[in-house]
């Protein structure tokens, strides 16, 4: 008899809920789109109201209108939410403040001090309160700021780690790991999201882990370039690795004991795609065949991709360079597109030279990974075959594959992988784009050096001297890097 599991992907845009058989087969889905973020002050940057909740409940809700299946075949709920916020929660759990976006830069620092906050949490801990009524998190949505060990995925026992971060125990969540039970959704939570009462629910990981697991990524030699709107490079390992030289940093992988290696990332990725067409209030079909009609490198346009300024390099802006009157939208467009693959082809390299592997095979995963464009740019720029997930939305998968095994529907996280999470095509490369890319990424890694000045003289600001480089982190900080010619793949 079919089972089916019920998989809840809360991201950065919007939240998508499918409903998924043991096989990994869709049966129903829904997707909102999250309202814009909110800026009540200098720095700060908010979810408004309870928007990630209120997107959760009526996405779930939607879904399951669609669903035909029978709902007492439902096994279980994957809950996935985006990494990096932090929920400040009052006496009765309800939001002190709207949720803090990864974006927020109180995020790298500690909690400032309010009697008033009786609990701090991740938005995962916050959605489980709202649909369990209880106070359980995944352990594998804490990084950043928060008194882990990340050894043992649980909370740290020594007082300087509270110290440092300003929180207290008994302010945080109990944690739980990926796979086990959150708790069971209550008569308020089935009311807003047409889930069934009682129905369990399961933790899963923070959204990239989440989303490296429904991409099936397990093995060294694989690494996973994730297409959203924050782009970044990933593979496995089995410990928590510490790269001094601060090409990768090491997260919390979606199954217990394991960990996913993170390259220096796109903090506006997709979302500069999005904003180009809305910009231009083109169709993406129309942009998408008229880049592909454009010569590789785009008759010498490239975009830089610092739309969101880093904390410590805060004049950085983003840039167009090399224009001269026979460019159009499609140029600009492809332009994108390449800056997008030809960043994140440096950030692996950097990624398998400090973890000592050689990446032979590359998945794409994400919206963009939807793109046969985008799809043959990373195939070129990479040369090597690339091969994308079978579901746009990977990481709701993950959140499927992780609650077949909490709820036993698969026995085992090998047997739930292998049975739900699959590529599709392969896209091989071209030699006329394998040439004209080698030719452009040793100028393209070094246009930085020569904006940086200038974006800081504008700004009033001297420029970072920095010969290391750095790297990018979601929540704004950076990390030395050593510079190093390019290396390929």
């Amino acid at each position: 008899m079919t089972a089916y599991l019920v998989a809840i992907d809360n991201g950065s845009q919007s939240t998508k809920v499918s409903i998924v058989d043991e096989t990994g087969t869709v049966h129903a889905s829904a997707r909102r789109p999250l309202r814009p973020y909110a800026h009540p002050g200098p720095g700060r940057v908010v979810h408004p109201d309870d928007d990630v909740w209120d997107s959760i409940a009526s996405t779930c809700a939607e879904a399951m209108r669609a669903f035909t299946g029978d709902v007492s075949l439902i096994a279980g709920v994957g809950l996935c939410t985006i990494r990096f916020c932090r929920a400040l929660l009052d006496d009765d759990g309800g939001l002190h403040e709207p949720l803090l976006s990864w974006m927020d830069e109180r995020l790298a620092r500690a909690q400032d001090p309010d009697p008033a906050i009786r609990h701090v949490t991740t938005s995962s801990g916050y959605a489980t309160f709202r649909m369990t009524g209880r106070r359980r998190d995944t352990a594998g949505n804490y990084q950043g700021v928060w008194p882990i060990d990340h050894t043992t995925w649980r909370w740290s026992t020594d007082p300087a780690r509270y110290a440092a971060t300003g929180m207290r125990r008994e302010q945080l969540f109990d944690l739980v790991d990926p796979g086990d039970l959150l708790g069971h959704v209550t008569g308020e939570a089935a009311a807003v999201t047409g889930l069934p009462a009682g129905l369990p629910v399961f933790a899963t990981s923070n959204d990239k882990a989440v989303e490296a697991l429904g991409s099936g990524l397990r093995r060294d030699d694989e690494v996973l370039v994730s297409l959203g709107t924050y782009i970044a490079a990933m593979t496995t390992g089995d410990h928590h690795a510490v790269d001094d030289s601060g090409r990768f940093w090491t997260n919390f992988a979606s199954v217990p004991e394991r960990y996913l290696y993170e390259s220096d990332g796109i903090r506006r990725g997709m979302w500069t795609v999005s904003w180009y067409r809305d910009l231009v209030g083109a169709d993406l079909d129309d942009l998408t065949a008229g880049a592909a009609a454009v010569p590789p490198g785009s008759d010498g346009l490239m975009t830089v991709l610092d739309w969101l300024a880093p904390t410590d390099h805060p004049y950085r802006r983003g840039a167009l360079l090399g224009f001269d009157g026979s460019q159009g939208r499609h140029h600009v467009y492809r332009s994108v597109l390449e800056g997008i693959a030809l960043t994140m082809h440096r950030h692996c390299a950097a990624l398998g030279t400090a973890l000592g592997r050689d990446f032979t095979d590359v998945v794409l995963s994400g919206g963009g990974s939807r793109s046969d464009l985008m799809a043959q740019v990373f195939a070129d720029v990479f040369a090597r075959p690339v091969r994308r997930t079978r579901m746009a939305d990977a990481a709701g998968l993950g959140a499927a594959i992780c609650a077949a095994v909490g709820s036993g529907v698969h026995p085992d996280w090998d047997t739930a992988v292998k049975a739900m999470a699959t590529t599709t095509d392969l896209v091989t490369p071209t030699a006329e784009g394998v040439r004209a890319y080698a030719a452009i990424a040793p100028g393209y890694a070094r246009i930085t050096e020569f904006t940086d000045p200038l974006f800081a003289a504008l700004a009033g600001r001297p420029p970072r001297s920095d010969a290391a480089g750095v790297a990018d982190r979601e929540d704004g900080t950076r990390t030395a890097t050593v510079h190093r010619p390019e290396v390929p793949l």
